[in-house]
């Protein structure tokens, strides 16, 4: 009997390899994203952001297919979408165009970074808590496109960084703020993708799909900024009247259900079950 318990106590400290192998792959992704940076290669650094998207994307995923949900891997994913969304954009816009501007430039990036780990904060202690089909606040992953998108456009324009830092200062800070507002950011969670499409459906997402890859930097940019600027646009649609705590403070505060039928209204806090913490966007 006491060798049985030990055994049970031995398989429980373990932590899964797949999902948690993708996670490094994002954290490591983030890391290499602040590394070309320094000595210079804007462009890489980009890309190397939207490829730890794609990690965030598959390691939740994989872990919720092969029932190897743990709360170590939703701490270390939380840990490395620090490093990836907040860390490696913040680090990448201040080498690209903030570090000649004196404390302007740091103060930018240290604002965003400090949004994107209270954005994080607010997403773990809300979890279960929030409607499921909307985000409050600009998702990290989407503030890191705008910022990536924004210095590979640059690059292969070969934008001169240090003439434009104010804007991408503004840009920065801008994004950093989005993410932690009150603004709701449709998550797409109520999206049936085990439904049958027509065949013009698939075809339309095989033309997105070259459009995107004719001209990644371009695309992918204009996709996020058009995102982040939805968030406003949903939140004044949601609401018969327009109030601070729709915009900015507690999570307590940010009740939208005023402006809801009755067949969307969010389920409360104490009927609505929790989430899966390893399937997340923060």
């Amino acid at each position: 009997m006491t060798e049985s318990k030990t055994n049970d106590n031995g398989a429980r400290k373990g932590i899964y390899l797949l999902p948690n192998l993708l996670t490094t792959g994002g954290l490591f992704s983030g890391f290499f994203a602040i590394v070309a940076s320094m000595n210079g290669r804007f462009e890489a650094a980009a890309v190397a952001i939207f490829i730890a998207m794609i990690f965030d994307g598959l390691d939740g995923r994989v872990a919720r297919l092969t029932n190897t949900q743990s709360e170590f891997g939703a701490q270390y994913d939380s840990m490395s979408d620090l490093v990836a969304f907040g860390m490696a954009p913040a680090l990448v816009a201040y080498n690209w165009g903030l570090a000649d501007y004196g404390k302007f430039g740091w103060l930018a990036a240290f604002v965003y970074v400090a949004c994107a780990a209270l954005r994080l904060a607010r997403f773990n202690a809300n979890l279960g808590v929030t409607d499921s089909r909307f985000f409050q606040g600009l998702a990290s992953p989407a503030g890191a496109g705008i910022i990536a998108g924004m210095v590979w456009v640059g690059s292969i324009y070969e934008v001169n960084g240090d003439n434009i830092g104010y804007l991408i200062g503004l840009i920065t800070i801008s994004a950093g703020l989005l993410m932690v507002s009150n603004f709701r950011y449709n998550s797409f969670k109520d999206l049936n993708w085990r439904d049958r499409v027509s065949f013009l459906t698939i075809l339309m997402v095989l033309l997105v799909f070259v459009v995107i890859a004719s001209r990644p930097a371009e695309m992918l940019f204009g996709i996020f900024f058009i995102y982040a600027c939805s968030g406003p646009i949903t939140t004044i649609r949601s609401v018969r009247k327009l109030k601070l705590e729709h915009v900015v403070g507690d999570s307590d505060d940010a009740d939208f259900a005023d402006a809801d039928s009755d067949q969307d209204k969010p389920v409360s806090a104490e009927k609505k079950p929790p989430q899966d913490t390893d399937d997340k966007t923060v």
